[in-house]
């Protein structure tokens, strides 16, 4: 059949992975730095991909096409969050084992906290490696963290981690959408707010649309925020 569908120029595609973030049907992945259309039947035509890239790569375009598959994109979902459960099981090695740790003078304010002194209240803190039902997710203060902001601010432990739960990652090099793993995360344990903790590349853009996307379609309402550092590790103004 003749259909609107999406069309991606890889020329013009960053690599940022915001398009991956915002398509609700799992159409589009990312596969060796770049958007692909990886499944024509899971995309509905509706476009929501397309305000989100910040490189103009996306548009429509009218052409042979297999039809929008609801069913399949439904079957997708559930296979995907399957097989995101599995990963996630402790299978006897140390370094998905869960763990949380207690530090000392976690409740004193940030001028009393050592910048020597860790603030890491659990393990692990990869994204994908975090079980969604991991205790120390009830009720907790959420920081989602881009890898990179580790190293290029240099008192992250003390003014963005200290009393929250941190998960870090990086959607272009992961190449997955961590919007559905996350919103299980907010919506079965009473998070209490939520930081997102990102850089001012573009690609980091994929880390914050899919946290907002899970926010969303969580349900919940609760506090939230942005916080963007800069490549030379100063926080930017909105």
């Amino acid at each position: 059949m003749t259909r609107k569908i999406i069309k991606i120029d890889k020329n013009k595609c960053n690599g940022c992975g915001a398009c991956a973030a915002a398509c609700h049907e799992g159409a589009v992945e990312m596969i060796d730095g770049k958007a692909v259309l990886t499944h024509e039947d899971y995309c509905d035509g509706l476009g929501d991909c397309l305000p989100e890239c910040p490189a103009g790569a996306i548009s429509f375009e009218e052409r042979e096409a297999p039809a929008y598959n609801r069913d399949a994109v439904l079957a997708a979902r559930h296979r995907k969050a399957k097989e995101q459960d599995t990963k996630t099981l402790h299978t006897g090695c140390p370094g998905t084992q869960v763990r949380q740790m207690a530090h000392p003078g976690t409740e004193s304010t940030h001028s009393h906290v050592s910048a020597g002194v860790s603030q890491l209240g659990q393990w692990p803190c990869q994204i994908k490696l975090a079980p969604v039902d991991a205790p120390y997710f009830n009720g907790a203060k959420l920081l989602v963290a881009a890898d990179c902001t580790a190293y290029t601010y240099a008192d992250i432990h003390k003014d963005f981690m200290k009393g929250k739960v941190t998960l870090i990652g990086c959607p272009k090099l992961d190449s997955v959408d961590y919007s559905e793993k996350i919103m299980e995360i907010i919506r079965n344990n009473g998070i209490q707010s939520v930081t997102i903790l990102r850089m001012e590349v573009p690609c980091c853009g994929g880390l914050e649309m899919a946290v907002k996307k899970a926010m969303q379609e969580s349900g919940k309402f609760i506090p939230w925020q942005v916080i963007t550092i800069s490549i030379d590790g100063k926080i930017l103004d909105d």
